[in-house]
């Protein structure tokens, strides 16, 4: 059984660094109005597609309604106001010994930063066994933490 449609808010104006900085970290469905998608909504034609994809197969499912990619599991929902294509890229780039050996789909992510994941859900577990006022000033700490020492200058 469906739960109740909530409304999804619009937004217009939103600039790349409110996005990246308020609205992406909530993780939440919204529409943008008025954004420049750079060249995606000109250059990615049928024709530039079949010109850099070339004779590569690709396999495709076109439905209307929100949808489930049966290889991995995962639910794409979508809700489109007119005429899209979605499509999904996955791409390695690293050295073959950073991914999982088994992920013959390439939806894993590198095995570093699973395990990376890993580690940090041992982490919070741990801290949650603090009262929540010492949970959230360690936690801040964490994060603190992690922006320093792994997040790269090259994106601020």
């Amino acid at each position: 059984m469906a739960g109740p449609r909530l409304p999804v808010p619009r937004l217009a104006g939103v600039s790349q660094e409110q996005f990246m900085q308020q609205l992406y970290p909530q993780r939440k469905p919204l529409v943008l109005e008025g954004i420049d998608l750079g060249e995606c909504t000109s250059k990615w034609t049928v024709d530039y597609l079949s010109q850099v994809g070339g004779r590569k197969e690709v396999k495709i499912h076109v439905a209307a309604v929100a949808q489930m990619d049966f290889i991995t599991l995962w639910f794409h929902n979508v809700i489109s106001e007119e005429f899209g294509v979605g499509v999904n890229v996955f791409w390695r780039h690293l050295p073959s010994e950073c991914y999982d050996k088994t992920d013959t789909y390439g939806n894993k992510d590198p095995t570093a930063a699973s395990r990376a994941a890993q580690i940090l859900d041992r982490a919070l577990k741990t801290l949650a066994e603090l009262p929540e006022e010492y949970r959230d000033f360690y936690a801040r700490r964490m994060v603190l933490h992690i922006q320093d020492k792994a997040y790269s200058k090259n994106f601020e």
